[in-house]
Order: structure tokens, then C-alpha cells, then sequence
């Protein structure tokens, strides 16, 4: 099996304009790669072929609307688990978040606890989104990814790839599948919630029983 994961959220922990309230990391769980990939680029096509380029890669944040429709129409048709780990940042003790990558080791670790176990596959290879904008910032964060893995596969064979969300369209499912969710939480929006919530599996809310603010 393959399994896709991406973020949503920053990683400002303060009450600043533009800190979003939850960071959420979501995986996609699916079969078949292919034709994820050649649906995507025939629908490249098909805009193109209608007047109506799309440059590419697709991206929930950034897309307009009507793409955002036919992106979640071949959603719609596809066979993906969907498993998503929600945390409000404000509740996260300050040592849970002394770096950026010790917070996502933390996130992370919690879901893909929950899902490895539940994927029915002897081989397993999970692709994340790449985090950061500096080669060594992206090399911490994958280093949790590996060490997180390590520590919960229970496949006989498992390996992880770290690769920018432009080059595969299934961590762009990741994404738009995140998105989704994050607007639900953060805006408190269903419209796009509702076209993928018969495929999420798990939705959970790490810090539900907290009370305690830290910023």
C-alpha cells in the first residue's frame, strides 16, 4: 500500500494575525498510484483542451473554485482512507513544541500509531509532503519521519520518501483532503468536508480533554 500525508497550519505558536489555531496532518491511504496520477493529468488536459490552462500542481489554498469542484469529483470516484490528527497548538505544552520538528515528531507519531496498524499490506511506502525551505530544516523533518516509522510499521518491508507536493498527485489528494478538514475546524465550513467525510476513517482531536492554554 502507499500512504500520502501533508499539513495544514503553521508553526506560530502565538495569537499573531496569520497563526492559524490548529496545525492538522492528514494521510491518504490507497492502492493504486497510476491511476491517481494519469487521472489528474487527463483532467490538466482536458481544462487545457477547454481554454482553461491550469498550470499546475494542483493546490486546494490556491486553487479557484471551479477547479477545486472537479478536483473533488475525481475524489469522489477514487478508494482512499483518509485519517487525519487534529491538535489545537494553543494547548500543546511548551516542551511538546520547543522545536518545530519536535511538535511534528509528536503529531506525527500519533497518527501513523493509529493507521500503520490498520493497513492490511506486507509492503509499505509513505511519501510526506516536504516541509521547510532550507535543505537542512527539510532534512529534520524527514529524519522524524523516518525515526516515527521505525519505531510503528508493522509491514514486513516499509520505506519513506520525502518529495515536494508539486511532483506527485497523490500528496496534492493529501493536500486537498487536509484542506478539507482544516477548514472545517478553522472556519467551521462544510462545504468541502462534506464531498470526502464518507472516506475519513479517523479524525482525531489529540488535545479534546485539554483545558489549559499556554499562549
Amino acid at each position: 500500500m502507499y500512504l500520502f500525508a501533508d499539513e495544514s497550519g503553521n508553526f506560530d505558536f502565538s495569537r499573531r494575525s496569520g497563526a492559524t489555531r490548529y496545525f492538522i496532518l492528514t494521510a491518504v491511504s490507497l492502492r493504486d498510484c497510476t491511476a491517481v496520477n494519469k487521472q489528474f493529468h487527463e483532467l490538466r488536459h482536458q481544462m487545457a483542451w477547454e481554454g482553461h490552462d491550469h498550470p499546475g500542481p494542483f493546490h486546494a489554498a490556491q486553487d479557484p473554485g471551479p477547479v477545486r469542484n472537479r478536483v473533488f469529483s475525481l475524489l469522489d470516484a477514487l478508494d482512499l482512507r483518509i485519517d487525519s490528527v487534529i491538535v489545537e497548538k494553543a494547548k500543546a505544552m511548551p516542551h511538546l513544541r520547543a522545536t518545530d520538528e519536535t511538535f511534528y515528531q509528536h503529531v506525527w507519531f500519533y497518527l501513523m500509531q493509529y493507521v500503520v496498524s490498520r493497513l492490511p499490506c506486507d509492503e509499505l511506502l509513505v511519501v510526506t509532503a516536504s516541509l521547510g525551505t532550507k535543505k537542512k530544516k527539510r532534512l529534520a523533518f524527514y529524519d522524524t519521519v523516518r525515526h516515527v516509522m521505525r519505531q510503528v510499521s508493522r509491514a514486513a518491508r516499509h520505506k519513506t520518501a520525502c518529495w515536494d507536493a508539486s511532483s506527485d498527485s497523490c500528496l496534492q489528494v493529501a493536500d486537498y483532503c487536509g484542506w478539507a478538514i482544516q477548514r472545517k475546524w478553522e472556519k467551521g465550513e462544510l462545504k468541502a468536508y462534506s464531498r470526502i467525510a464518507a472516506k475519513i476513517r479517523s479524525e482525531y482531536d489529540l488535545f479534546a480533554r485539554g483545558t489549559k492554554l499556554y499562549y
